[in-house]
């Protein structure tokens, strides 16, 4: 089941007067006429003291007098248990929001009584007694008393003659004219209770876009779209929708994507390898597959062959020939050489058996 909207949330925002702020929370505020708890901002927004404190702090200032506000009784009305409400009581005990008092009563029993102070810094400072309060004023026809002694009436200035600047407007020969000034726009009003302050009309409300994105790259085409590379170029595109389903061009889309093939297939690409790099990992849902092909040949096109300059730089690289091991047919050690045979040591002892040999031979 879909989430219902609260279009009564969005009826309230559309009536706040003035621009909305860009960023922060925005207040709503319906008075209350009846159930409601005046806190100060000094207990709501208080640096020292932890949001649960503050919240248990509200919650002893919303009870009527002579609710029991105990560590147990407070833990069953909240949610927090009672190492909590534990902890919350004792930071308002050291901020002064509470206090705890031993009384004795007239039998003599002796009782705790909690003591939950709104404001206590108003306790610190007390403010002074209260005016005594005005005397309704007396009916027209009566009598006004007079002003005290100490308050003079300033005599009326004579009048002026007209066109003629009076005595605090005689102009200085010094001073240049002042330009009338127009009258101030009139600001829009927001609610009493917003703590916000409307924005100049001058400043805009929405932030400046970002920079303009650079065009986006031409399709590749080949150096030369011959009639062979383009039959090519189409037959595969044709032949996309077999392999990948979801890649259904149309004869337009065929037609546009057809010089980037082709430069594709100018390059060397297999048709496989192209397949599976335009094709491969496609986003979901694929809405426009042409425009994902179009962007998919121009930004992995493959770099072009190395030409015959190249491929004859390559041809005229010295090869590095690398004489393969042989074992020896005598003692069976590992040599290198060309051609199988004898290492170097048996070798050199056959000679000398040979010599030997032939010494022998001649001296008989």
């Amino acid at each position: 089941m879909d989430t219902q909207q609260n279009t009564a949330l969005t009826r309230a925002l559309a009536e706040i007067p003035g621009p909305l702020p860009a960023r922060g929370v925005i207040h709503i505020a319906i008075p209350h006429t009846d159930r409601f708890t005046v806190v100060g901002n000094h207990l709501a927004q208080h640096p020292g003291l932890s949001c649960t404190a503050v919240g248990i702090a509200v919650r002893i200032q919303s009870l009527p007098q002579g609710v029991e506000v105990g560590i147990k009784a407070l833990a069953a009305r909240c949610r927090e248990g009672e190492k909590r409400v534990a902890a919350a009581l004792r930071e308002l005990e050291a901020f002064g929001y509470l206090q705890r008092v031993r009384d004795r009563l007239p039998s003599g029993r002796v009782i705790t009584r909690t003591v939950f102070c709104n404001q206590p810094t108003a306790l610190l400072h007390p403010r002074s007694p209260a005016a005594a309060p005005t005397p309704p004023r007396a009916p027209a026809q009566t009598e006004t008393p007079a002003p005290p002694a100490t308050e003079q009436p300033m005599p009326p200035a004579p009048p002026t003659p007209t066109g003629l600047p009076g005595p605090s407007e005689t102009p200085s020969p010094e001073a240049p004219a002042l330009l009338p000034v127009p009258p101030p726009q009139p600001q829009p009003q927001l609610p009493q209770s917003s703590p916000f302050v409307p924005l100049p009309p001058s400043l805009p409300l929405v932030p400046p876009p970002t920079a303009p994105k650079p065009p986006p790259r031409p399709l590749p085409r080949p150096s030369e779209l011959t009639p062979e590379l383009g039959r090519a170029a189409t037959a595969f595109l044709c032949d996309l929708h077999r392999h990948a389903p979801r890649f259904v061009l149309t004869e337009t889309d065929v037609r546009q994507l057809v010089p980037g093939v082709a430069a594709w297939l100018e390059r060397g690409a297999h048709p496989d390898a192209m397949r599976h790099a335009l094709t491969d990992d496609p986003p979901v849902p694929l809405r426009r597959p042409a425009l994902l092909l179009k962007h998919r040949v121009t930004e992995l096109l493959p770099p072009p062959p190395p030409g015959l300059q190249e491929r004859a730089a390559l041809a005229r690289r010295p090869r590095i020939t690398v004489t393969p091991f042989q074992t020896c047919d005598d003692c069976d050690r590992a040599f290198r050489s060309p051609t199988p045979g004898h290492c170097r040591d048996c070798r050199e002892d056959r000679a000398y058996r040979e010599y030997r040999t032939a010494d022998v031979q001649t001296a008989a």
